[in-house]
C-alpha cells in the first residue's frame, strides 16, 4: 500500500480530549487506536474517534503540520475540527473510500 502522509485529530467524545497524530497509513493507524495500541495517551483516555484529517504531499510536510498543530492551543484545534466537522462525527467510515 502506498504511503499517504496525513495529519489527523482523534478524540474520545465531542469537546473531549484531543490527540494530534501523523501517519502514512491512516486506516491502519486508526485501527491501532481502536485496539488501544495506537499510543499510551490514546489508550489512557479512550481516544478512538477520528474527527479530522488532512493529506499532505510529503512526509516532511505532514511532520511540519503535525508539529505546528501540537504547538497550537486546544481552542485552535477545536476551531479546525468545527470548520470541517461541526458535529464531531466519527469520520472513520470514510477510510474505506481512501
Amino acid at each position: 500500500m502506498p504511503i499517504r502522509p496525513v495529519v489527523y485529530l482523534e478524540t474520545n467524545r465531542p469537546n473531549g480530549t484531543i490527540y494530534t497524530g501523523m501517519t502514512g497509513n491512516l486506516a491502519r493507524r486508526h485501527e491501532d487506536h481502536l485496539k488501544g495500541t495506537g499510543s499510551k495517551f490514546c489508550k489512557k483516555y479512550g481516544i478512538n474517534r477520528l474527527v479530522y484529517f488532512e493529506f499532505h504531499p510529503t512526509i516532511q510536510n505532514a511532520v511540519e503540520r503535525e508539529n505546528y498543530l501540537k504547538d497550537r492551543r486546544r481552542s485552535y484545534k477545536i476551531k479546525l475540527i468545527l470548520s470541517q466537522n461541526p458535529t464531531w462525527e466519527d469520520l472513520s467510515y470514510k477510510l474505506q473510500d481512501l
